[in-house]
């Protein structure tokens, strides 16, 4: 008797499972696309936001109570006497270097170029400028004033218009939320990879926000003028957009100081791979 009747019928299943299958290996190495909420330390929240219409959106949040005893921050350090005050490096080797439990992407930078997976500066190491106002500790090593600034004081004041002497700051490029609301003419038509910060109106509130973007069926990103709402309904009194597209990435400290990416970062056209950026904002959570 001839096997062929025999290997025609395995072939058939092989494919009935590849089918069944292929949608979940889209998904390998990216977070599900399942709404969640977990707390990860005391005063610390992480939401995961999921939408389908008019376009597949996967939003990662997380809000921290500042006046919780075990929360403090740190910007990423940089040298104030060169030029090119940082060394690039991606959200999750600055979460291990420097010991944080929550990171994420902070101010655009220059120099900086993509032209794919191998075409591209900054490389990890290289040396790169914040757009930018920016200190770390007390050391202002950009000085840059014109965008949108974040303050955070050695004893968590947390505002956008700095009081006394500066300790940690980060910028972003422009305003997303003045005063509760979204800022008119925000652009409602372009999605893409986004991350911004909001502050609540007591300052005792902080939201980031970071959406995937740029990944055909899983998230095409959100709109400024989504993510605006976004901040509002999470309590954002005041909010201002940083460096998104590629850059957009979300790191929590895993096991034995390990790191762990989030969401779904996209460098060099890639899923899931991290872009070396200029600086962070990291939060301390233990």
């Amino acid at each position: 008797m001839s096997n062929r009747p025999k290997r025609s019928v395995t072939v058939i299943l092989i494919l009935m499972m590849l089918c069944m299958c292929s949608p979940l290996l889209y998904y390998v190495g990216r977070p599900l696309p399942i709404e969640m909420r977990r707390e990860l330390y005391d005063g610390v929240v992480y939401y995961r936001r999921v939408h389908f219409s008019p376009y597949p959106m996967i939003a990662h949040i997380v809000t921290v109570d500042t006046k919780s005893k075990n929360i403090s921050f740190l910007v990423t350090p940089g040298n104030k006497d060169n030029p090119l005050p940082l060394k690039a490096r991606t959200t999750s080797k600055f979460l291990r270097e420097f010991n944080v439990q929550i990171a994420v992407n902070g101010d655009g930078f220059t120099p900086w170029y993509s032209y794919g997976p191998i075409a591209y500066y900054p490389h990890s190491g290289d040396r790169v400028e914040p757009n930018g106002y920016a200190a770390s500790e007390g050391n202002i090593y950009s000085s840059y004033r014109k965008n949108p600034t974040l303050h955070i004081s050695d004893s968590n004041n947390v505002s956008f218009h700095g009081s006394g002497d500066v300790y940690n700051a980060i910028s972003g490029d422009r305003w997303l939320v003045r005063n509760g609301k979204p800022v008119a003419g925000l652009d409602d038509a372009t999605p893409a990879p986004r991350t911004a910060i909001g502050v609540d109106n007591s300052g005792e509130k902080l939201i980031i926000i970071v959406v995937d973007g740029r990944q055909p069926f899983y998230s095409s990103g959100a709109t400024l003028n989504e993510l605006a709402n976004y901040l509002v309904f999470y309590g954002a009194e005041n909010a201002i957009n940083m460096d998104g597209g590629g850059s957009s990435t979300l790191v929590f400290e895993g096991w034995l100081g390990t790191s762990k990416v989030v969401n779904s970062p996209i460098h060099g056209t890639i899923p899931g791979w991290e872009r070396p950026v200029g600086n962070h904002l990291g939060i301390f959570a233990k």
